[in-house]
């Protein structure tokens, strides 16, 4: 549906879809056993089912299949199943990988109901029903904000969650509804997800290159902090407004936070599960806290793509790398050049800040991967989105999943895809625990024939042309010496 060749009436090119896979068939990849096929009529309770319970389920439906009791079904390798879908990823970025049994299994709704699905973006995992349809109001916070010379303003933060919750929570009670489903969840449960967003500026600020320990560390105790402020809001909302309607026999009337909810998912995935765990902060307090007065919000934390809003505020969108250090942003009042001011200010503080810089950065797409003069430091801090190995943002993510109750928007880059690199980060992302990925990117085949900055001339030869100046800084260039 998704193929960009073959009859147009057969393709639904605005039609975002994703596999919803079960922790089962990843542990059949991952021995090479055979998966089986079945016709969802014959088998309806998989569709509700998650974890132990459908592991258990699914083996008695293949035991009646092998004696002949269901008739529609077919037995194929795990393998050939997972290769068709990264091919189909690594063809159209279609389906999206997302996996069942996490989303479910750390859940604090699953006393309520099923998560069926994520929304468009991957980071809200709600349940939902014939009776429900899942509505979630979505936030930010600009990390760059809130950073000193020294780190995070970790004071500031929390004033700044605290009234971001309220907020959210004041959106639930005003907001228009277009059908009663959504009106009737929404103040039900009374989700919320808050989320971040200039990663990458707080990353640039503190000198961090993204593919760094230093980096994995940030990400972890800035989302630490986060969830502790927006669990320790969403208690004092409690207090003042009272708790949801469906807070008793939830996870968090049990005192399990999403720290606690791995835990869960590791007793039924065993050994296929490999996430830290490392907490700073004082979880005891606020555990028995949220078990006190309960909770506003049946959810209260989803990383969204922010990618207007970002824009809006003039920073990185959401965790993401950084795309390109130059490009040209098109809307209605014309076309754009914009450049990272955080690698310009850098290229002026070490003297290197000149025209033939800004022309090697114009022939390399923003890029300074090769260009000689740049030292190697700011090469490592200003790589790339496909500069950068995506099992960092793999890693990244992970270490920020396990503070958050729903998912986060996670889009991975890669330059060359092959089907062994698909195979070891897909693979390495359910291993690590990530509930959902988004987009899988990767770059053209082609580049448009760069043009010199001053009189929009093609880089051709001309003949009895003057020399000029390289676009390629060279050491071994009369001109560029």
């Amino acid at each position: 549906m998704r193929k960009n060749t073959g009859d147009e009436r057969r393709r639904t090119h605005d039609m975002n879809t994703a596999n919803w896979i079960p922790d089962l068939f990843m542990k059949r990849v991952h021995e090479e056993k055979d998966w089986t096929l079945f016709s969802p009529d014959e088998v309806p309770d998989l569709h509700d089912s998650y974890g132990k319970t459908f592991e258990e389920k699914y083996k008695a439906y293949e035991a009646l299949a092998d004696q002949g009791k269901i008739h529609n079904f077919k037995k194929i390798p795990a393998i050939n199943l997972w290769r068709k879908m990264l091919s189909m990823l690594f063809e159209t970025g279609h389906p999206w990988i997302t996996f069942k049994d996490v989303c479910n299994l750390r859940s604090p709704q699953q006393h309520a109901g099923v998560v069926h699905s994520s929304n468009l973006c991957t980071e809200i995992t709600l349940n939902t029903s014939a009776e429900e349809i899942a509505v979630c109001n979505l936030g930010s916070v600009n990390l760059i904000a809130h950073m000193t010379e020294t780190g995070l303003d970790y004071e500031k933060l929390r004033r700044t969650v605290h009234t971001a919750i309220r907020m959210l929570d004041n959106v639930i009670d005003i907001n228009y509804y277009s059908v009663p489903q959504a009106r009737h969840s929404n103040l039900k449960h009374r989700p919320i997800g808050l989320g971040l967003m200039a990663f990458q500026d707080a990353l640039y600020q503190q000198g961090i290159p993204y593919t760094s320990q230093e980096a994995i560390e940030f990400a972890d105790r800035s989302m630490e902090n986060i969830s502790y402020f927006a669990i320790e809001a969403s208690t004092m909302l409690a207090e003042e407004r009272g708790k949801y309607s469906t807070f008793e026999g939830s996870l968090w009337s049990q005192g399990i936070l999403p720290i606690d909810s791995i835990e869960l998912l590791q007793q039924s995935r065993g050994t296929y599960l490999d996430q830290d765990r490392t907490q700073t902060l004082d979880w005891n307090a606020l555990r028995a806290r949220v078990k006190k007065v309960g909770m506003r919000n049946s959810n209260v934390l989803a990383i969204a793509p922010t990618a207007t809003i970002a824009n809006i505020c003039g920073v990185s969108q959401s965790i993401e790398p950084t795309y390109q250090n130059l490009f040209v942003k098109s809307n209605l009042s014309g076309e754009f050049t914009i450049i990272n001011p955080y690698l310009v200010s850098d290229l002026k503080n070490a003297g290197i800040w000149d025209d033939m810089m800004v022309n090697d950065l114009k022939y390399f797409n923003g890029s300074v991967a090769k260009i000689n003069r740049i030292p190697d430091n700011l090469k490592q801090l200003y790589a790339t989105a496909f500069e950068i190995d995506p099992s960092w943002l793999v890693i990244a993510a992970s270490h920020r999943q396990k503070w958050i109750d729903q998912a986060q928007s996670l889009n991975l880059y890669m330059a060359q895809p092959s089907g062994k690199k698909l195979d070891q980060l897909y693979r390495l992302a359910w291993i690590k625990g990530l509930k959902t990925t988004y987009y899988l990117r990767s770059m053209g085949a082609t580049n448009a024939e760069k043009s010199t900055i001053h009189n929009g001339a093609l880089n051709a030869v001309q003949a009895n042309a003057e020399p000029k100046a390289c676009l390629i800084t060279d050491p071994t260039c009369e001109a560029c010496q």
